[in-house]
């Protein structure tokens, strides 16, 4: 009769554990987990540690370390560096929507506006929830300060902004190499050039590589061939005007 007793009670604490409200927030369920290493270390290169351990509440949709690795070879890599920290923010942010919302509730809406300021298409497929062309794999997994749905792919925010980024870094890398050119430093505005080609290629994946990366990426590798750092400007120099032109 004690052994039934003690059990009872044993499944009675039990209960009442898991009822509980959570304790830990967003970052640390991620990391004790220990299938989000990749999003944890993308969270913290990012600089959105605070945000995500802050009161939220909010919604976040976490690709596995598996999701991850789905990605091109080096694209993880090429986004943990400091000089893609915007763009990595702006795909993690892409992840997240404010709020607390529950899959039931999810199931119920067409899309979701995130943090990024994007919007997300959601679709119930038979009983499985599809997030874009991701699949919700474990929903709502409950913290101190929102849900986590757990998802089997990486989701990438509208190509859209990929374009607007890579206008700007052009237009940034012009503005500075310009005076440079003019003034003889040829071999600096070339570097300058090459570097800027870089973080535009970085930001290039299966979906969102348009046509004017590859334009970027003809003139970085027939500029890699080139000895002459005033050939090395001006090749990288007329493929920046190009995409330029294209963009408008």
């Amino acid at each position: 009769m004690k052994k039934i007793i003690k059990l009872v009670a044993g499944i009675s604490l039990l209960g009442a554990i898991l009822n509980a409200a959570p304790k830990t927030d967003i970052v640390d369920t991620a990391v004790e987990a220990g299938s989000f290493k990749t999003l944890v270390a993308a969270v913290k290169a990012a600089g959105l540690v605070d945000t995500l351990k802050g009161d939220g509440p909010f919604t976040v949709f976490a690709p596995t370390d598996e999701a991850f690795a789905k990605l091109p070879k080096g694209t993880v890599e090429s986004l943990l560096k400091p000089e893609n920290k915007s763009k990595l923010a702006g795909i993690l942010t892409y992840h997240v929507v404010a709020g607390k919302v529950k899959a039931k509730k999810a199931a119920k809406l067409d899309s979701a506006k995130t943090v990024n300021g994007a919007e997300l298409k959601i679709s119930p497929s038979g009983k499985t929830l599809m997030i874009n062309k991701s699949k919700v794999v474990k929903a709502d997994i409950k913290t101190s300060n929102g849900i986590i749905h757990v998802i089997d792919q990486v989701l990438l925010p509208p190509a859209k902004k990929t374009a607007s980024n890579t206008t700007n870094i052009i237009k940034h890398a012009i503005h500075k190499g310009v005076p440079l050119f003019n003034s003889g430093h040829h071999s600096q505005t070339a570097k300058l050039y090459m570097t800027a080609g870089k973080q535009i290629l970085g930001q290039c994946s299966s979906s969102t590589c348009s046509d004017s990366m590859k334009t970027i990426k003809a003139a970085m590798h027939k500029a890699s061939a080139e000895h002459c750092p005033t050939s090395q400007a001006w090749i990288m120099r007329k493929a920046f005007d190009h995409v330029l032109a294209s963009s408008k």
